[in-house]
């Protein structure tokens, strides 16, 4: 049901991408929109990884270099039955992990330094798990295709607000763009629409990854304990200087949750931790 529900929303997140194309350049913007759509979505799939991981400088080890993680992961992947996705540590005190690539062959997990050093052994292996599942059920590329045309959707719309501000572009009487209620569409509707459906999808994926992570880790409530100390330094601690909003989705807790990022926050493509955490403790009930 889920994946049908994912299904549903991507669909409708390149319906908005078509209908902006069409609201803002007529027959001829809808079919550039549809063939920009079929190449962010071939681009994603073949080189976000190797982006976001650069854009965070993250750096590839090997068992020798980091035994107890790289053993760690290695015995998550075979519980999960996955391939051994490559292991990456970024440099930084703010404890987060977040998962990649374009399919379970091509796949790398992220940790950073300050996880590794707050969370106990099996509170670290539960938020492995929970990255693994991620790549399990091709999470990683749903959520990074559904970011990238949230991403376009939100910069048409500003170059459309500027295009109105300036007097750019079709006149109000142009049935086949749609006038000023087709720029409307463009610069208010759009984006907001997008940017929902983006957090619903988000949303959804982090929900099975916590319930799936738990049962590849064998033991949910090490996951609810690692999310709440994650939470906690999200909180209180700085702001992960790489994180950006187009990124955020991909952390198992939201990096810009702190008070200095509250309108991010109101945004967020995470569900509440709370919430996670209950769930969890739910799950571990019921073993």
């Amino acid at each position: 049901m889920n994946t049908f529900k994912t299904t549903i929303l991507m669909a409708l997140l390149t319906g908005i991408l078509v209908a902006v194309g069409g609201a803002f350049g007529g027959s001829s913007g809808a079919a550039i929109m549809l063939l920009i759509s079929f190449g962010m979505n071939f681009f994603t799939y073949w080189y976000s990884d190797s982006i976001v991981l650069k854009a965070y400088d993250a750096r590839e080890v090997t068992p020798e270099q980091a035994p107890q993680l790289y053993d760690l992961v290695q015995n998550l992947a075979a519980n999960a039955e996955l391939p051994m996705p490559r292991v990456y540590i970024i440099d930084t005190d703010i404890p987060n992990a977040f998962a990649t690539g374009r399919n379970p062959s091509h796949a790398a997990v992220a940790v950073t330094t300050g996880i590794m050093r707050t969370l106990q052994y099996d509170e670290l292996g539960g938020v492995l798990a929970h990255e693994l599942s991620h790549i399990k059920h091709r999470d990683t590329l749903i959520s990074t295709i559904a970011a990238s045309i949230a991403g376009v959707i939100s910069m048409i719309a500003n170059l459309a607000q500027w295009a109105a501000i300036f007097g750019i572009g079709r006149s109000s009487d142009d049935d086949d763009g749609g006038g000023m209620l087709g720029m409307l569409f463009t610069i208010i509707v759009a984006p907001i629409a997008a940017m929902l459906i983006q957090m619903a999808i988000s949303r959804s994926r982090e929900y099975e990854a916590d319930h799936s992570g738990g049962e590849i880790c064998g033991n949910p409530l090490a996951l609810a304990s690692a999310l709440e100390k994650i939470e906690y330094y999200a909180q209180n601690a700085r702001t992960m200087a790489q994180a950006t909003p187009a990124t955020a989705h991909m952390f198992i807790i939201n990096p810009l949750a702190n008070s200095k990022q509250m309108l991010v926050s109101l945004f967020s493509t995470h569900p509440a931790t709370a919430e996670r955490i209950a769930r969890l403790r739910a799950q571990a009930a019921e073993k």
